[in-house]
């Protein structure tokens, strides 16, 4: 299966101006190539097959003659393939002449769409050789022998992709043609282009492929010609540019003299979901109606696709660090308004939190102090409580200690060992048995302490717990599940590391650094069984359910995508290949589904907390679900996958 991915390519040959045999040559030996690649759909550039510079010599009708005899020998000499092919070419019909993309495969021209906007301004002369699509009265034009659709409003469809294609100018427009194609089906858009190069705009134009790919919910192919273009007045340096719904997945780079090829794997199942989740996606098409005509190409049938666009193992983590620093802002900046608004709406006297010297209270704090700060509220108010227990270690606990302190908040300690073994003894239960009646005890004597502790100084209880143990039900129900105002509610684990690792970094609590880099390092654990002989953590969550930066990858595609077991599997083992054997991934996938069907009931009582990215558990928002929704057919699909 290759779950939904399509291979596309955006091809830079090398151009001789007006030398038709010697374009085609260079366009027939890339489809070549990518064919032998797997590649299913290959874009040229604008006008590629005479080159875009021709000027007054679009006149001659030698030039345009040799251009569609070598475009016949394209077709004859790719036969062979089923590769889905856009080329650029002059094309004349009657007393005008159009600027078209040429679509073909298998030998036969599909369709042929002229462009619609076409620019005559500065160093663009357009009009004086070409005729806008808007000015097109016939449906079918002869082109290489055959009589063929005709115009901008056409869609090359199979029973998996939809092709919409526009040229240069087309994208740079208020309403772009394929804004149109999009909301009536097409979920990628070919632009053949022949855009020159002057400072700053090739930034521009980035942007511009990235907004345009985001707001159409689409893939955008954009082929840009290249060296061997006339440079009497202008340069053009080639793009080959790929985008998927807002992001770049390859980029051939600039001025290069070589012929080159930008080559990567369009989601199509990820595309369909956005669509479908978004409502308003398809509102507008009545709004820009239009006629188009839907034509049939043969899916290019690929055995398998082995992925070249890189699956980030963190998807909830930016990969790059500036993003990933602006990010961190952002998240901790929509934190700290969510509980500002809630202390000040609640007129709270106090936030009183539970402090474990863990990577999710330590967060908590932080939000609670910066929140305070930004009120002008004195930090004193913020009531921290470490609660020792069994299973409390000298480094969490120490580490509480100091970073309240340090921090300048109110500090407390109440042990919970006496009142705990108080318990036991009411309920009948042995204190050396540490089953989960032994676990869960301590949870809910810790939220008790922190309950009437708010209610003794007219405060909120923060809560501490993080998006992915929500997900997997990682949490005491009514125990450390509960709380008035949950600002880690919206952040998976994967991303808590990193935003007090950054707090860390960047300064904004110079006195607590140390504290949380050490925090940062220290394993994952609930602390609630004794520690080993040495007073080391032996309670370690990941080695329980599994290690977060898998759960969260599950999450992730589960939740904001809808993917199915089988394709989550197949992006895991791109994403960790090297890092976890296929055994290993298997295994942790059918506990993340069991215990997130099972544990539902947990999440449809949420306490409230801030939205802060686009996966999301409130049972109030972005996730209803039942809680009795059987797990069964995908824990099955789980299982049935190979190792």
């Amino acid at each position: 299966m290759n779950h939904g991915f399509f291979k596309v390519a955006a091809a830079v040959p090398h151009v001789t101006v007006a030398d038709c045999r010697e374009n085609a040559g260079h366009i027939i030996k890339q489809i070549k190539e990518a064919a032998y690649d797997g590649v299913q759909l290959i874009a040229f550039p604008e006008l590629s097959l005479t080159s875009y510079t021709c000027g007054d010599l679009f006149g001659q009708r030698l030039l345009l003659e040799d251009a569609e005899q070598e475009m016949k020998r394209i077709l004859d000499e790719t036969s062979f393939s089923d590769i889905l092919c856009v080329a650029g070419m002059p094309v004349a019909m009657g007393d005008k002449m159009y600027n078209c993309a040429v679509v073909f495969q298998s030998g036969h021209v599909l369709g042929v769409v002229p462009k619609t906007f076409l620019p005559n301004y500065k160093e663009f002369y357009e009009k004086r050789w070409f005729t806008s699509a808007s000015d097109v009265c016939e449906d079918n034009i002869v082109l290489c022998g055959e009589s063929v659709p005709f115009g901008s409003h056409l869609l090359f469809h199979s029973g998996n992709a939809v092709v919409g294609v526009e040229l240069c100018e087309d994208l740079w427009v208020p309403i772009p043609p394929s804004s149109v194609h999009a909301l009536h089906g097409a979920d990628i858009i070919v632009n053949l282009s022949a855009s020159n190069e002057v400072i700053g705009k090739h930034n521009y134009l980035l942007s511009l492929i990235r907004q345009q790919s985001a707001r159409c919910m689409s893939a955008y192919i954009y082929a840009s010609a290249g060296f061997g273009e006339s440079t009497t007045d202008q340069v053009f340096a080639g793009n080959a540019v790929i985008a998927e719904n807002g992001t770049i997945l390859a980029d051939s780079g600039r001025f290069s003299f070589e012929p080159r090829m930008a080559v990567t794997e369009i989601d199509l199942e990820r595309l369909l979901t956005e669509r479908r989740v978004t409502g308003s996606f398809s509102e507008g098409r009545n709004i820009y109606f239009a006629e188009y005509r839907k034509i049939p190409f043969l899916y290019p049938a690929r055995e398998d696709i082995k992925l070249t666009r890189e699956i980030h193992p963190l998807p909830f983590v930016p990969s790059l660090s500036g993003e990933l620093n602006d990010r961190c802002e952002e998240i901790l900046q929509i934190q700290i308004s969510g509980l500002a608004k809630r202390l000040l709406h609640t007129r709270a006297q106090t936030a009183v939190i539970g402090i474990s010297g863990g990577l999710d209270s330590t967060l908590a704090l932080l939000v609670c102090v910066k929140a305070f700060d930004k009120l002008a509220l004195p930090r004193e108010r913020i009531i921290g409580i470490t609660m020792p227990g069994f299973g409390t270690t000298d480094r969490t606990y120490y580490n509480a200690l100091g970073l309240m302190h340090s921090l300048g908040v109110e500090v407390r300690e109440i042990s919970i060992r006496e009142s705990c073994e108080q318990h036991f003894e009411d309920i009948g239960h042995d204190v050396q048995v540490h089953d989960i009646t032994y676990e869960n005890s301590q949870a809910r004597e810790r939220t008790q302490i922190l309950m009437d502790v708010a209610n003794q100084t007219g405060g909120l209880v923060i809560g501490t717990g993080d998006l992915s143990e929500l997900a997997l039900g990682w949490a005491t129900y009514n125990g450390d599940h509960m709380s008035m105002y949950g600002v880690n509610s919206g952040i998976p684990k994967t991303l808590v590391r990193y935003l007090v690792e950054w707090i860390a970094d960047n300064g904004l609590e110079k006195e607590s650094r140390e504290i949380l880099l050490d925090v940062v390092n220290t394993p994952i654990s609930p602390e609630l069984i004794p520690a080993d002989e040495k007073g080391n953590i032996c309670q370690k969550t990941e080695d329980i359910v599994g290690p977060y930066e898998l759960h969260d990858f599950f999450l992730y595609y589960m939740v904001r995508y809808g993917f199915r077991p089988a394709k989550i599997y197949y992006l895991a083992n791109a994403a960790f290949e090297g890092r976890y054997p296929l055994a290993t991934i298997k295994k942790w996938m059918v506990v993340f589904y069991r215990r997130f069907f099972n544990q539902q009931f947990k999440r449809s009582c949420l306490p409230d907390g801030p939205k802060v990215g686009s996966v999301s558990l409130s049972p109030r928002g972005d996730w209803r679900m039942p809680s009795d929704a059987s797990s069964a057919m995908w824990i099955k699909e789980c299982e049935s996958l190979p190792e």
